[in-house]
């Protein structure tokens, strides 16, 4: 059972690293005018994946400067997010294993 569950955590974790990474695309392609906000389904997409990404990215922008329009808050999200998925959800998963039995 906690294999399930740490199997669905690792899921959820990876789809938030790739709401990231495409929210970031969008955002430079709107930057540099290759898409429109004012097309309703591009307003849409973008709109939702900030809804997902904008929680998790303001504690890192409150701590890392902009640097000259250079957004590197998800960067170090993903970093954080690998790092938990690779190092703490192994851990965690052991110690509910054997809480669980």
């Amino acid at each position: 059972m906690s294999g399930f569950i740490f199997y669905i955590l690792t899921a959820i974790f990876n789809l938030l690293v790739w709401a990231i990474i495409i929210s970031a695309v969008l955002s430079w392609l709107v930057a540099f005018n290759v898409i429109n906000t004012r097309n309703q389904f591009v307003y849409q997409v973008m709109r939702t994946l900030d809804a997902i990404t904008y929680p998790l990215l303001e504690p890192f922008r409150r701590i890392i400067p902009n640097l000259g329009g250079i957004d590197l808050s998800p960067i170090a999200a993903i970093i954080v997010i690998q790092a938990m998925v690779i190092h703490l959800f192994p851990i965690g998963h052991r110690a509910l294993s054997q809480l669980i039995g």
